[in-house]
């Protein structure tokens, strides 16, 4: 159906990224990080700082392997290098703890939905800065993905706080984070200076070091991070980051051979599969509505990536009555 192999990477960057946040749920919902309101408020950002250190050995084995682990660290020093640098910021580090700080104020279901746009930003800045252009079909699928991912998350509860100002300002710092990421990595990879492969150990860790120096020690998050690393969870983390490292070499690929918007468009379809990965491997609930909804996710990813002849009226009628398409 697809010709460019960058849409399947896109693809299995969704899926692999649902199989990252099903068993990051599972983590987060034991006991370790359960112990108090305290330990709940730190735990994302400790399992995200955990993660993205595991997640850059995984890479420096890989790299290791490959014989690249001593090309990647002088590529840090170069212009793509700072750009991806720049990107990792923004989107690690500086979105990740927005949207937590967002949690905490106005509550997991608004932030998630209201997170949900940041693909529409991605697509306007890549449109502006890239010159990385959608047909109608596409923006309609781009629309459609982020409206049902929208949907899926809404709650009609009330604010979890009063503070919800402050709430929907770093909902904003989350959103613009998460958009310029993936724009200015594509900008960064655009000369291939520096590989996707590259890019994400630099970006793995950039987030570490940022959180490692910066982030932890202002939340004063150290303890929880060394009762974690004790704890037998840190096993299960390291399974995680793996599938988390595949999830970003697709995402990375993706973006260096589609370009951002369709990478993101085809990344977060991961809010769709998660629920039916979940629903058929643990037996979680799975309504009409919600199956409904992920079916209208993918749909809108797949109609985001798709050529001028792809999926067009004519090429349908000429199946149906079996003629030939040219």
């Amino acid at each position: 159906m697809f010709k460019n192999k960058g849409v399947y990477f896109g693809l299995l960057s969704g899926l692999t990224w649902a199989v990252d946040t099903i068993l990051i749920g599972i983590v987060l919902s034991s006991t370790l990080f359960l112990s108090s309101e305290q330990v709940i408020f730190l735990a994302p950002l400790v399992s995200t700082f955990l993660h993205d250190l595991l997640s850059s050995l995984w890479m420096m084995v890989f790299l290791g392997i490959r014989g690249e682990l001593k090309t990647t660290f002088s590529k840090i020093k170069t212009r793509s290098g700072r750009w991806v640098i720049f990107g990792a910021l923004l989107g690690g580090p500086i979105g990740m703890t927005c949207y937590v700080l967002a949690v905490k104020y106005i509550g997991a279901s608004y932030t998630a939905s209201f997170s949900a746009i940041y693909p529409a930003v991605g697509a306007f800045m890549a449109f502006l800065i890239l010159k990385d252009k959608l047909t109608l079909k596409n923006w309609i699928g781009l629309f459609i993905s982020i409206l049902f991912i929208f949907l899926l998350g809404y709650s009609s509860g009330e604010m979890a706080s009063d503070n919800y100002v402050i709430g929907f300002l770093f909902v904003l710092g989350a959103i613009f984070g998460w958009g310029m990421e993936c724009v200015i990595l594509a900008y960064g990879m655009k000369d291939d200076e520096i590989t996707p492969e590259q890019a994400l150990q630099v970006r793995q860790l950039v987030s570490v070091v940022t959180y490692g120096v910066l982030i932890l020690p202002f939340m004063k998050a150290y303890p929880l991070v060394g009762t974690a690393l004790m704890s037998k969870e840190i096993l299960f983390i390291a399974v995680i980051a793996l599938f988390g490292t595949a999830s970003y070499l697709f995402y990375y690929s993706a973006i260096h051979k589609i370009g951002p918007t369709r990478a993101m468009a085809l990344n977060i379809s991961y809010s769709a599969w998660a629920i039916i990965l979940s629903a058929v491997f643990l037996g979680a609930p799975l309504t009409l509505k919600m199956f409904l909804f992920s079916i209208m996710i993918l749909v809108g990813s797949v109609l985001t990536v798709a050529g001028p002849n792809e999926f067009s009226l004519k090429k349908l009628l000429s199946r149906s009555v079996g003629e030939p398409i040219k």
